[in-house]
């Protein structure tokens, strides 16, 4: 299989530190979160993925709807991520996310199956596939 596309970001810092790509068009700050302890104030690894995966996952959407004979504008779609940081069992941490997705023009049945359909393709979802619990709201308008 040949690869689509390839990035590559350098992190300095850890959660307090920088992160930036290679092409220079993602150059930020990060900073630990005021929950966890941290001065806030700055993007976090979680926000990060949130934003990457809402948006991949409304592309995911909008793919698949183009093969469905009732047409959905790309806009009609709105994908909100929240990502969760929790301690494990084993004294590490594990991700949990929610997908609140909206669609209008669609019944909730269609809804539902196109959304269904998105998280088999997107590839955000396949990589986290039986590592972080995922669960998925779909409203209508």
């Amino acid at each position: 299989m040949s690869t689509l596309y390839s990035t590559k970001v350098t992190a300095v810092g850890g959660r307090s530190g920088t992160i930036r790509s290679d092409d220079g068009l993602l150059d930020l700050q990060l900073a630990m979160p005021t929950a966890l302890g941290g001065k806030g104030g700055a993007t976090n690894p979680e926000q990060l993925f949130a934003a990457g995966y809402a948006a991949c996952f409304e592309n995911a959407v909008i793919h698949v709807g183009r093969s469905k004979p009732q047409k959905i504008k790309d806009d009609d779609i709105l994908v909100v991520a929240e990502v969760g940081l929790s301690p494990n069992a084993s004294g590490g941490f594990v991700l949990s996310v929610a997908l609140d997705v909206t669609i209008t023009g669609l019944d909730q049945a269609a809804a539902e199956a196109l959304v269904a359909e998105a998280h088999a393709v997107c590839p955000y979802s396949n990589a986290v596939k039986g590592n972080i619990d995922v669960k998925i709201t779909v409203t209508t308008k």
